[in-house]
């Protein structure tokens, strides 16, 4: 088997640019973010998603390679193993198949047909599948072993009946109808219903396996779990084991034909339809978890990459009725300058003490900007905020708490607040986020920051695999500064990790910022290849060559100086100065290790260099005199911001405690089956109320 071959033929790309990027990922050891971004050349263009896949088809496939030789190894050690079976076995390219053809010969737990086998009826059985009359032939096998006719066609019936289950042809038809024509049905365990009413909706349940959505399968998954419901996969038997039997024993006469018949109906119903339907459920669980895994990560990439404020001086809140409101000040790269706690709400209700203390600590650290904390009690004390005669130019805006207690109660946050309690390092936290989501929200394990939905009940290898993906591309696709990271962002760099983070960190504590990318290898442990998969990502803001504040990557730097010297200019300049970078014919520097990919990056790079790829933070008010459920009505058209976003549909901050949901078929006037197609995390949005549950906190939104 050809495993480049085969991924071409089925991604459609190149198998000379398939073969480079598997060379460049499992020989080189390059990381995604590298190979996308600096090896467009050697790939043809391909993006981070379809790196990864072909990434993950190669495991796939060098894995079944190495099953092939167990499973020939394992067949023939058993002396069974024939050169028509071989070549079978080496030919297959579906793990299901193989270990279809793998099942016969596989060790087995005592089995009723490994007893009449071992009984001597295996001959019996045979002679009944060539037509012999099942009782005439029975009565040859009786003796010491088998002392009735009964006894003998119930052995054979059993070893007929695992021959249809084992076979590779029928198991591969079953297994096609119930993908296909399969439904998921449900039913309530008698004695659940009060306990598992959450789950009603699933008491008496059928919907069709090929159409029901992820999210619907892990409630159903979940619901059987916890035991409020019996689940399983509905289809046709009569008609599947009339087919069975057609294919099995084709043009059979009676009476051997009513006896294969039974045999068939019993190993279909015994052995085959178990395994099947365990296997459907399975590869159903499978896809589910792979679908809420990719919402999950799209959601973690637009939140890892809202827009960041960028360097200020925050004043943060973190809000609460009863015990305060925590508060802290903090400097333009995060760093705490002053902590306190004030009572605006009830039951202490020190408002105006409380607005004349924030005036004052504004005005004495200089804060330009103010976050609240989106949590309890967060709408009231923004209220405050907004109420309060604030120096102009001072933006007030409403941050996500999703993960801060996670982050608060973490090692990272005693490392870095060793002298302060969870709720000082919660409030450092969400100022920290609004100067920059991104450098805080890494230090947060992915799946805590509330994003997803179903993430336990997914595969948890899986989901952390792919969203620490989803960290590293993002935090490559913005790229770090090298003198202010966190050890905990530079982790996330191409070809760094935990170990070499710690010690670039030590590095520029012990020797001061760096001056230059190429300072970086003088970083103990981080060699040359290191430093070609990490430097393109590094930023050294005011660096004496200005392209080591940019993407373009070292090994190119002698481009630029050759456009530079073709200009009669320096690098500096070019860099400086569009109208000579409009000078520029890209064509003439196309050399046969550098395309045109390769320099309209470059170009695209001297034309805005450093250049963050976030949006503009924007600050967002809700509509006034909404405080509660309560105070909604149908048909009110009020703004929001998107919280989270589902298979289903969008749910919707609109400041009244219960998030909206807008329902996938509410997102827009056409059909869509994606709602991450027309909106994005934090999205600001304006919704019409569709209708207000109070009794059971739900409201469903349109957006408009």
């Amino acid at each position: 088997m050809n495993i480049i071959e085969i991924i071409s033929q089925r991604t459609g790309r190149k198998s000379s640019h398939v073969a480079a990027l598997c060379r460049l990922l499992f020989e080189e050891s390059a990381t995604i973010p590298f190979v996308s971004r600096y090896r467009k050349e050697a790939t043809g263009g391909m993006d981070e998603v379809t790196i990864g896949d072909i990434a993950a088809m190669y495991r796939a496939l060098t894995e079944l390679e190495k099953r092939k030789v167990t499973v020939c190894e394992a067949i023939a050690g058993a002396g069974a193993l024939t050169d028509q079976l071989k070549a079978r076995i080496e030919a297959c390219t579906d793990p299901k198949e193989l270990e279809d053809l793998y099942l016969p010969y596989r060790p087995k737990r005592r089995t009723r047909a490994a007893a009449a086998r071992q009984k001597g009826l295996e001959p019996l059985a045979a002679m009944i599948m060539k037509g012999a009359d099942p009782e005439r032939a029975a009565s040859r096998f009786t003796g010491d072993k088998v002392t009735t006719e009964e006894e003998a066609l119930a052995g054979a019936s059993d070893i007929i009946a695992e021959w249809v289950a084992e076979n590779v042809r029928i198991r591969g038809s079953v297994r096609r109808i119930f993908s296909t024509k399969g439904s998921v049905t449900a039913k309530v365990v008698s004695g659940k219903e009060q306990e598992g009413a959450k789950y009603s909706d699933y008491f008496d349940f059928s919907e069709p396996l090929k159409r029901i959505p992820a999210h619907r399968l892990l409630a159903l998954m979940r619901a059987a779990d916890e035991g409020v419901i019996k689940m399983g996969i509905q289809v046709d038997d009569a008609e599947i084991s009339d087919t069975i039997t057609r294919t099995f024993a084709p043009g059979m006469r009676q009476p051997a034909a009513a006896f294969v018949d039974a045999a068939v109906r019993d190993g279909y119903k015994r052995l085959l339809r178990p395994s099947i339907e365990n296997e459907t459920i399975a590869e159903a669980k499978e896809r589910a978890d792979g679908e809420s895994i990719r919402v999950f990560g799209e959601n973690l990439r637009q939140l890892l990459l809202s827009p960041p404020l960028g360097a200020c001086r925050v004043l943060a809140i973190d809000p609460g009725f009863r015990t305060g409101c925590k508060v802290v000040c903090l400097d333009s790269d995060g760093s705490l300058l002053h902590n306190q706690t004030v009572y605006p709400h009830p039951p202490q209700n020190e408002r105006e003490k409380t607005m004349s203390t924030l005036r004052s600590l504004i005005e004495r650290y200089k804060c330009e900007a103010v976050a609240v904390g989106d949590g309890t009690a967060g709408r009231e004390t923004e209220r405050m905020i907004k109420e309060m005669r604030l120096p102009e130019g001072i933006r007030v805006f409403m941050v996500s708490e999703d993960g801060a207690s996670v982050y608060s109660a973490s090692a990272v946050a005693r490392e870095e607040f060793p002298d302060h309690d969870v709720t000082v390092r919660g409030s450092v936290s969400i100022g920290r986020r609004l100067i920059d989501p991104l450098s805080e929200l890494v230090k947060i394990e992915p799946k805590s920051i509330g994003v997803g939905q179903y993430q336990h009940d997914v595969d948890q290898a899986k989901l952390k695999e792919s969203l620490d993906s989803v960290v590293a591309s993002c935090v490559n696709n913005v790229g770090v500064d090298l003198n202010t990271a966190s050890r905990h962002l530079l982790r996330y760099v191409s070809g760094i990790g935990e170990s070499l983070a710690a010690a670039i960190v030590d590095y520029r504590a012990q020797n001061g910022p760096f001056k230059s990318r190429r300072q970086l290898r003088q970083v103990p442990r981080l060699g040359a290849k290191a430093f070609e998969q990490c430097a393109g990502f590094m930023r050294i803001p005011g660096a004496d060559n200005p392209l080591d504040n940019s993407a373009v990557h070292p090994e190119s730097y002698p481009v630029v100086e050759r456009m530079a010297h073709d200009l009669g200019v320096d690098t500096a300049s070019l860099v400086a100065d569009k109208t000579l970078q409009a000078r520029i014919v890209p064509q003439n520097y196309v050399t046969d290790k550098i395309g045109m990919p390769t320099i309209g990056d470059i170009m695209a790079e001297l034309a805005k260099p450093g250049r963050d790829p976030r949006d503009k933070i924007e600050a967002f008010e809700f509509a006034d005199g909404l405080r509660s459920i309560d105070d909604l009505a149908e048909g009110m058209e009020v703004p929001g911001i998107v919280t989270n976003i589902t298979a289903f549909g969008a749910f919707v901050d609109i400041g009244v405690k219960q998030d909206g949901l807008v329902h996938i078929s509410q997102l827009a006037d056409r059909y869509i089956s994606d709602p991450s197609t027309v909106v994005r995390l934090h999205q600001h949005v304006t919704v019409r109320i569709l209708s207000v549950d109070k009794a059971r906190g739900r409201i469903q939104l349109k957006k408009i």
